[in-house]
């Protein structure tokens, strides 16, 4: 039986989702590090399909802010400003502030022995990556990540504002957080650090849980941006071999 034009639009989609799942993961894992050059030939064999949905994936990819694309140059991960950097932590601290003062007004108690088994769960995480070594540390830390991300997307939920939540995923401030934290190695998070976190946010209120969330998200920032602009210092020394083109 042919193939229906609808059956390829649909195959070419599925496709385009795969390409775009593969290199974000890889993105947010480290694999592919900020500055990277990225071919849509090499991508493509890599990954054994077409260049229109890699096209398409990496479209995705530059309006989720992972990766830019530069006239006369090219396409690679992008390499954050600490303006970017900086900006990101104002926009998170300004959403899940909020997001923290709606738990504590609207939580339900079921909600909120939810929440601190998974932040139990999540401390357990971070503190097994900490204690691995080599592949095993990079896998350990990257389903850290992708746990915080999930946890604080969660708690978002539980605030019961549908904006906030859909503001929080629209700006990417997870996964910006993530890929900042991904690239700067930061990971090495202190004892309890969620637990402590949900205790304030369960049994406090709005204010108190907003200071504790405000003391969460600025933990490291100093750090996470230090090290990303050595990077970008790196790269920037080296932009002249950057000829890479799709």
């Amino acid at each position: 039986m042919p193939i229906t034009g609808k059956a390829r639009i649909v195959a070419r989609r599925s496709l385009s989702q795969s390409a775009y799942e593969a290199l974000r993961t890889k993105i947010l894992r480290g694999d592919l590090p900020l500055g990277t050059p990225l071919s849509r030939r090499k991508l493509a064999a890599e990954l054994t399909m077409s260049m229109l949905p890699i096209g398409e994936a990496l479209q995705r990819l530059e309006a989720d802010g992972l990766i830019e694309s530069r006239a006369r140059v090219g396409t690679r991960v992008r390499i954050p400003t600490e303006e970017d950097v900086r900006g990101h932590y104002v926009i998170r601290e300004a959403l899940e502030t909020m997001s923290a003062r709606l738990f504590a007004e609207r939580a339900t108690a079921a909600e909120r022995l939810e929440m601190m088994e998974f932040a139990l769960v999540l401390d357990d995480h971070y503190d097994r990556a900490k204690k691995e070594k080599g592949d095993k540390q990079a896998e350990a830390v990257y389903d850290a990540h992708q746990l915080h991300a999930k946890f604080h997307m969660r708690l978002a939920e539980c605030g019961r504002c549908a904006a906030l939540h859909d503001a929080i995923d629209r700006n990417q401030t997870m996964v910006l957080n993530w890929l900042f934290n991904s690239a700067s190695q930061f990971y090495k998070l202190p004892p309890h650090w969620h637990r402590t976190l949900m205790n304030e946010l369960n049994h406090g209120s709005p204010s108190s849980a907003d200071k504790a969330m405000r003391k969460h998200v600025r933990y490291g920032v100093d750090q996470v941006s230090r090290r990303i602009q050595m990077l970008a210092r790196v790269w920037v020394d080296s932009e002249k071999g950057f000829r890479v083109r799709g």
